[in-house]
């Protein structure tokens, strides 16, 4: 009677795994950084003046940054 013999598993292929992450692993964390980059540009932009709204002001200091 033969004894039984452990076999290893094989090593990793050393090659490209096959990942994807889903859009938003990447959009949210982005997102976040770039909000808070702005509050920290100028942190006296936090609240909008009057009536105007935060998204409105937001986007208009995003475009600002990217354009020059």
């Amino acid at each position: 009677m033969s004894a039984p013999t452990c076999t290893r598993p094989h090593p990793a292929t050393r090659g490209h795994a096959e990942t994807r992450l889903p859009w938003w692993a990447i959009v949210l964390p982005a997102l976040a950084f770039v909000t808070l980059l702005l509050l920290v540009l100028d942190p006296s932009d936090a609240h909008a003046a009057g009536g105007e709204p935060v998204i409105a002001h937001l986007l208009e200091r995003m475009q600002h940054l990217t354009t020059g």
